[in-house]
């Protein structure tokens, strides 16, 4: 069974622009119907062997749950903060072990928001009439996601695969399409293949950094006069140029594609190992097949957010102007020096206004480019790519209960988790 792709990018253009511009009118509370709308559109779009799949999530719950998590946050932080820094004034004198526990406290909340969340769009998805669903284990999810980062952080990034493959795991084995259960197959040193890319290029500018940066055999102890020691460094630095080769042309490329080759490794790590997985999901007569392309992801990553941060930097530079027209071109120097302008004699209420809609127009077109030229090819290329090569399974499928989830994607929105689709 293959999966086929039906939206068309304008009409989303069109979509996002005007839910965004009602959010922006409803200062944000419309951003529930908003997202609703979009998940309708894009699963709509997205029909397995021709037959759509169905968002039937509420708004209503989404902003509701908000609110139920906004003030379960409110009195958790609130709580947990004072103790922690009467604790830190009290022992150690000082603030910044207070801050520095507090936000290693909301940790968990933040992965346990992830699952939450993930619960809920499953079990408002819908596929020829039948629900998908999520069992219970949002704090296992988060105990586990804490144990596997702190031996991914201890092993120096080596066991991220483990870390990848464990989690996406505890997921696929507690999500079921009606009745069908699915299964996470395979081992999480296959993931290690995705990770290539990543781990030359850390090697690469590990490799770099000590070359550019380890001076001190050729340099001997610090000088005390600093112009001396920068006219050494440069020294070495040519020397070093020479003997390999580099121009000062080729030395200056060396950061930039050192950090290319990174962003490029740690994309191609996250869909391939997608991918890698998806193949090894299944469930009783059903089967899972990804042709997912790293390259083709990394594509559209770069392209997309280049035009919508393009958008943003050219929005944020008319807002800059606009500022200097409406209070004098002095503002761009100093907030004391600004002088007259052309805009002088209108109330300074207005030009206020003024600012503020250009600023939240900025960010409603950059939303909007970013859904248009970064989640919808994404959302496309994965569809397309995905096949059912085994269905016979889903005959046998019956109906599951509907999950009430009372709070919906509260914690994920109070966390500001809830954003993407």
């Amino acid at each position: 069974m293959v999966v086929d792709f039906v939206g068309k990018r304008g009409a989303l253009f069109w979509l996002a622009l005007k839910t965004g511009f009602f959010t922006i009118l409803t200062l944000g509370f419309y951003r529930f119907w908003m997202k609703t709308r979009l998940r309708r559109w894009y699963w709509s779009a997205i029909r397995p062997g021709g037959h759509p799949l169905e968002y039937v999530g509420d708004p209503m719950e989404k902003l509701l749950g908000f609110f139920i998590a906004v003030v379960i946050l409110t009195f958790y932080i609130g709580i947990v903060n004072l103790l922690l820094m009467f604790v830190s004034f009290s022992v150690f004198n000082s603030s910044w072990l207070g801050y520095l526990a507090s936000l290693v406290g909301v940790i968990p909340i933040w992965f346990y928001a992830r699952y939450r969340a993930r619960r809920y769009v499953l079990a408002r998805t819908r596929w020829r009439g039948v629900r998908f669903g999520l069992e219970k284990g949002a704090w296992g999810y988060a105990g586990r996601a804490l144990l596997h980062w702190a031996l991914t952080i201890v092993s120096l990034g080596l066991l991220w695969p483990r870390m990848t493959f464990l989690l996406e795991k505890y997921r696929t084995d507690r999500t079921f399409f009606g009745s069908a259960k699915l299964v996470q197959g395979g081992r999480w040193t296959m993931l290690y293949k995705a990770a290539v890319p990543f781990i030359i290029a850390v090697l690469a500018s590990l490799g770099t950094a000590l070359w550019l940066l380890w001076f001190a055999p050729v340099l001997g102890d610090m000088p005390e006069n600093f112009d001396v020691f920068l006219g050494q460094l440069d020294a070495v630095i040519e020397g070093r140029n020479a003997a390999l080769g580099l121009n000062d042309p080729m030395r200056l490329w060396l950061v930039p594609v050192c950090f290319s080759s990174l962003i490029y490794g740690a994309i191609h790590y996250r869909w391939v190992a997608k991918r890698l997985m998806a193949n090894h999901k299944s469930a009783d007569g059903i089967a899972f097949a990804s042709a997912l392309k790293g390259p083709r992801i990394t594509t559209i990553y770069v392209w997309g957010n280049f035009i919508a941060y393009l958008a943003l930097v050219i929005g944020i530079g008319l807002m800059v102007f606009m500022a200097a027209a409406f209070f004098g071109y002095g503002i761009l120097l100093s907030p004391d020096a600004a002088g007259s302008s052309p805009f002088s004699d209108w109330p300074r209420w207005l030009s206020l206004v003024l600012l503020g809609v250009m600023y939240l127009a900025v960010f409603l077109m950059w939303g909007v480019l970013h859904n248009t030229f970064v989640t919808f090819p994404i959302m496309r290329h994965m569809a397309l790519t995905t096949t059912l090569p085994t269905t016979t399974g889903i005959a046998n499928v019956s109906q599951r209960a509907r999950d009430e989830l009372a709070q919906a994607e509260g914690f994920a929105e109070a966390l500001d988790l809830g954003a993407a689709i």
